[in-house]
C-alpha cells in the first residue's frame, strides 16, 4: 500500500488528502495551522461563468471547479458530514447599465451550452433586484444565476479533515520539511521525527516557497493580503443570494443572520494577520455604495488571509520537474475556493498514477523555478 504525504490543509492540500483516504493507499496530511491560511479566512462564491477574464486555461479550471462541488459535498454527507458550509443559493450578478446587463445573459446563455450546472438565467429590473437581496440600493439591474452557490472555506476544511480521519488518514499538526536525496524526495521531517512517503503533495500556499527553500530549490510564489468583513443583520438571510457587483466586491450571506463583505486585493505587504483601517475602510466603502441599508448592521468581526499567486496568475500544478516523487500546486489566488476542490483531487490522481483530467503541460511549474 502506498503511503501519500500531503503537506499543506488548505483547500487543495485537503481536498487531494480527502480523495487520497478514499482509495487503496495510506494517507497523511500535515499542515502548520499557520494564521492567515487562505481556506480558514475566505468566504466564496462559486460562479465562475460569467467571469470577462478570457484565459481558456483558468476558466477550465473554475468551471470544472464549480461542477465537482455537488460531488464533493454528497461524498462528505456520505461520510456523515453535513456542515460543510456549502449552500446552492443562486447569485445576483449586477450591472447599472441595462445594455451591459443583456450584453451579460449572451455571454452567459453561450456558456451554459458547455457548462450546465450554471442553472436558470433571469433577467431582474431593479425592484426585482432589490426583493432578491433588501440590503442593495436600487441602483442595479440583475441577471439571477440559479446555479450559483456560497462557502464557508474555515466550515468545508474541517469537514474535509474530518472526513480523512473517518476514513483511516491522519492528521499532523507541525512544521514540514522535505529530505531529497539524489534530486528524489524521500522524506518529510515533521518537528524532529522523520516520515518516509512513496509520494509528497506540496500544496502550502503562501508558505510553499520556505519549504522548498530550505532543499536550496527557489520559486516565484507571492502572496496577496486579504481583509474580509462579517457583518450581523436582523431578519433571515438562510435563502439570500450571492451578490456580485460590477468590480471586485462581493457580497454573501450565511445563515446566522451573517453578511460577508470583501475584499481587499493588498500586495507588498507584511504577513502579519493584521486588520487594517485603511483595508476596513476600503471594504465598508465600497459595500455601503452598493448597500447602503447595512450601514445599520453589526461589526462581528474580520477575517484576514493571504492568497498565494503564480506569474500570470495561473495556478501551477503537477510533477516537480528534477524531483521525482513530488507533486506540487500552487497560485490559486482569488478563485482558490471555486477551482481548489477540483485541483485537489485531480494533483491526488497524478499521486497515484491515475488519469487526470488535468494536462500538467497547461499548468507548467517550470514557469515558477527560479534555481534548482
Amino acid at each position: 500500500m502506498k503511503r501519500i504525504i500531503v503537506i499543506g490543509g488548505g483547500i487543495a492540500g485537503a481536498t487531494a488528502a480527502y480523495y487520497l483516504s478514499k482509495q487503496d493507499c495510506e494517507v497523511i496530511l500535515i499542515d502548520r495551522e499557520d494564521k492567515g491560511q487562505a481556506t480558514g479566512a475566505a468566504a466564496g462564491i462559486i460562479c465562475p461563468w460569467l467571469s470577462q477574464r478570457r484565459n481558456k486555461k483558468w476558466y477550465f479550471l473554475v468551471k470544472e471547479g464549480a461542477a465537482y462541488y455537488p460531488e464533493l459535498i454528497n461524498h462528505l454527507k456520505e461520510d456523515g458530514e453535513t456542515d460543510t458550509g456549502y449552500k446552492q443559493t443562486g447569485g445576483l450578478v449586477l450591472h447599472k447599465d441595462e445594455i451591459k446587463r443583456d450584453k451579460m445573459i449572451e455571454r452567459a446563455l453561450k456558456k451554459k451550452e458547455d457548462a450546465p450546472e450554471i442553472g436558470e438565467l433571469t433577467p431582474l429590473n431593479a425592484e426585482d433586484v432589490k426583493n432578491s437581496f433588501p440590503f442593495l440600493t436600487e441602483d442595479f439591474y440583475g441577471l439571477h444565476v440559479s446555479g450559483a452557490a456560497r462557502v464557508d472555506g474555515k466550515k468545508l476544511r474541517q469537514s474535509l479533515i474530518n472526513g480523512i480521519k473517518k476514513n483511516g488518514g491522519r492528521l499532523i499538526t507541525g512544521d514540514a520539511s522535505l529530505a531529497i536525496t539524489d534530486r528524489q524526495v524521500t522524506s518529510v521531517h515533521v518537528d524532529g521525527k522523520e516520515l518516509t512517503a512513496d509520494r509528497i503533495i506540496l500544496a502550502a500556499g503562501a508558505w510553499a516557497k520556505e519549504v522548498l527553500k530550505t532543499v536550496g530549490v527557489e520559486v516565484d510564489v507571492s502572496y496577496q493580503k486579504a481583509q474580509i468583513v462579517h457583518l450581523g443583520v436582523e431578519g433571515s438571510t438562510e435563502q439570500l443570494p450571492v451578490v456580485m457587483p460590477p468590480g471586485d466586491q462581493y457580497l454573501l450571506a450565511f445563515d446566522d443572520q451573517r453578511i460577508v463583505a470583501g475584499t481587499t486585493h493588498e500586495n507588498d505587504v507584511p504577513m502579519d494577520d493584521k486588520v487594517t483601517a485603511g483595508g476596513m475602510y476600503e471594504v465598508l466603502n465600497k459595500t455601503l455604495d452598493i448597500a447602503g441599508d447595512l450601514a445599520h448592521a453589526t461589526l462581528l468581526e474580520t477575517r484576514v488571509g493571504y492568497r498565494p499567486f503564480t506569474p500570470g496568475f495561473l495556478p501551477v500544478a503537477g510533477p516537480f520537474p528534477g524531483i521525482d516523487r513530488l507533486f506540487f500546486v500552487n497560485g490559486l489566488g482569488s478563485s482558490g475556493l471555486t477551482s481548489g476542490p477540483f485541483i485537489g483531487r485531480e494533483i491526488a490522481k497524478m499521486a497515484l498514477d491515475q488519469q487526470s483530467m488535468i494536462n500538467p503541460e497547461d499548468y507548467p511549474l517550470e514557469n515558477i523555478i527560479k534555481n534548482i
